[in-house]
């Protein structure tokens, strides 16, 4: 059963295009070191709950966009072994990120599928 990366963060929502390219940029590193799949998504209908929401666990204020994506890997194991190899990768290298969002408010977890329909 697959391994996934799950990750939520709030970006400005005048950074969007910016992130766009981050993103597609590291996505194709994810995927020439062995991930399976790499998807970003932008929230469209993402409202705010009055005790828990995507926007308040990242922090979101009023010109800010979430952000939802997920990596997907074969194991726990293959995803080690690719998550050391795109650390390193100097392509990835660098703080250009911060300008882009706030890394602080970034959540992510490591998940184990039980099911795929």
């Amino acid at each position: 059963m697959a391994y996934v990366d799950g990750f939520i963060v709030a970006v400005p929502t005048a950074n969007l295009e910016s992130y766009k390219k981050m993103a597609s940029e590291a996505g194709a590193v994810w995927k020439e070191h062995g991930a399976l799949n790499y998807v970003e998504c932008i929230g469209d209908d993402v409202p705010r709950g009055e005790l828990t929401s995507f926007p308040r666990a990242v922090q979101a204020t009023d010109d800010e966009t979430v952000v939802f994506s997920w990596i997907v890997y074969r194991s726990r194991q293959d995803r080690d072994a690719i998550v050391a190899k795109v650390m390193a990768d100097p392509r990835l290298q660098g703080e250009k990120w911060k300008d882009v969002f706030d890394g602080k408010r970034l959540i992510y977890g490591g998940f184990e599928a039980f099911l795929e329909l």
